[in-house]
């Protein structure tokens, strides 16, 4: 049996790195903590890493596959943020019991989640 401790990362494959580095750090805000150049980097949130890799013929975006929710401090902020941006959404902004959420593809077409939870 494994003994899980913790998510290390999560990836999402990507083609073009420049333009994907200019979306996850310009458009998200996201700040590199590890950048093997060209090929790998990651963005630490505490505990947790979302990377971007570009590794052509091992894996490919996919706007189906596992995605990343991003928990946000503003939820309606950042919407607008994205909007200004003309990202593209595959889910408007909704509300749920515990959350509100919505979904945006980045530049290769993969799912990110926007999140925020209610206060309890």
């Amino acid at each position: 049996m494994l003994k899980v401790t913790e998510i290390a990362f999560s990836c999402y494959a990507v083609t073009d790195m420049t333009r994907a580095r200019d979306f996850y750090e310009g458009v998200l805000g996201l700040n590199p903590t590890t950048n093997i150049e060209g090929q790998w980097v990651e963005y630490e949130f505490g505990p947790y890493a979302l990377a971007i890799g570009c590794a052509p013929g091992m894996f490919k975006p996919n706007p189906d596959g596992c995605m990343a929710a991003l928990e946000v401090e503003n939820f309606d902020e950042a919407i607008a943020h994205l909007k200004q941006h003309h990202v593209k959404f595959r889910m408007e902004a909704m509300e749920c019991p515990p959350c509100h959420m919505a979904m945006v593809f980045d530049p290769d077409g993969n799912s990110i989640c926007i999140h925020k939870r209610k206060a309890k």
